[in-house]
């Protein structure tokens, strides 16, 4: 099977620890154990037994995560080594050679790349920039054909940061149901919408959706490398057959953690602080980017920790890019890597002072052209 480089994470692994500044990161600040848990729950965490755990994931923390997802139970839910694992399981789990998939652009680029190894026809529909990165229902009628296994999405959307209104879901999962194809969503960033209002799951909407999530990005815990499949029972039985040959369990500790995390009360005031060092730092992009608007071009996200910007100077994406890294110590990822030259992208979720450090540099990179 030849499986093509993945390049936004190969620039993003080699780079990301050798430069002083990285505006790389996509999720936001993440937490220090001491930060989010009291002494009673360290205390919780330094006695756990460290053995294997439940394969599927440990009863508790797939009941916590089923009580997000309206009809769903524990049997719905596989936890997984982060939602690239899950992504992995469900692209293994649900694709055969000479299937079709209808799959967003831009997205992460990592189901574009698995899909393709599988042999899977990849059709891709594109979102607009001049509609607010929304896409083109009629675009996805047109590409879904009897042979369409899944539309694939990625919402809250990365790299735009662009959200799906319920009306939107709805008609795109009528269009996958007459083709007799189901929605598959990474749902990662669900829960940092920047107006405070948590949108809708695929799941609330069709019970043959699937979806991918964890604590990586919109609960700012990537260290934790916590994921989670939701979908129907017999498809998370595929997926949990296949993660035999794959991880096998996640860490206990993790898990013990996840739980926490997950509480009603304990999640929301985490997701309440993420949008609010969000929405700051999204001001200071667009006050940096307003000196310079002649040469920019800028759709504000409405969730997620990045931001996806076009610029009009003559030069290529991924030259500039290293351009930046070589002279500046700065990495910014280059819209190359979704196939869309003179696009930026820009992690929003760090500190602000360390934001403003990059802006700045990123600034002196632009005045010089």
């Amino acid at each position: 099977m030849h499986i093509e480089t993945f390049e936004l994470e190969r620039m993003q692994s080699l780079w990301e620890n050798l430069v002083e500044l990285n505006l790389t990161e996509s999720g936001i600040h993440p937490f220090t154990l001491r930060e989010l848990l009291s002494d009673d729950e360290i205390d919780q965490v330094l006695d756990a037994r460290l053995g294997y755990g439940w394969t599927n994931g440990e009863p508790d923390l797939r009941e916590a995560i089923a009580a997000y997802y309206p009809g769903a139970t524990a049997d719905n839910v596989l936890v997984t080594n982060g939602s690239a694992e899950a992504n992995f399981l469900a692209m293994w789990s649900l694709f055969e050679s000479g299937d079709e998939v209808v799959l967003m652009l831009p997205n992460y680029m990592q189901i574009w790349g698995l899909a393709r190894a599988l042999e899977v026809e990849v059709k891709p529909f594109t979102l607009r920039e001049d509609r607010g990165w929304a896409p083109d229902l009629d675009e996805i009628r047109s590409l879904v054909s009897p042979k369409t296994r899944a539309i694939v999405l990625c919402n809250p959307n990365n790299p735009t940061g662009a959200v799906l209104d319920r009306a939107t879901m709805a008609e795109i999962v009528a269009i996958a149901n007459d083709v007799d194809a189901i929605v598959y969503a990474d749902e990662v960033y669900k829960g940092v919408e920047l107006d405070g209002q948590e949108g809708p799951s695929f799941r609330d909407l069709d019970d043959r959706a699937i979806v991918a999530a964890g604590l990586s990005k919109a609960l700012a815990h990537p260290g934790l490398r916590i994921g989670w499949l939701v979908g129907p029972e017999d498809f998370i039985a595929e997926a949990w057959r296949r993660n035999d040959y794959t991880t096998i369990t996640t860490s206990v500790v993790s898990e013990l953690v996840a739980r926490m995390i997950l509480e009603p009360e304990r999640r929301q005031k985490i997701l309440e602080r993420n949008r609010t060092m969000l929405r700051k730092n999204l001001a200071l992009l667009q006050g940096w980017i307003d000196q310079r608007q002649e040469h920019f071009r800028f759709v504000p996200p409405q969730a997620g920790g990045m931001a996806f910007l076009h610029y009009d100077h003559d030069i290529n994406s991924t030259a500039f890019t290293t351009r930046l890294r070589g002279e500046r110590s700065l990495l910014v990822l280059p819209g190359d890597v979704y196939g869309m030259d003179h696009y930026l992208r820009l992690g929003i979720g760090e500190r602000s002072d360390y934001l403003l450090a990059g802006l700045e540099r990123l600034g002196q990179a632009f005045d010089e052209l």
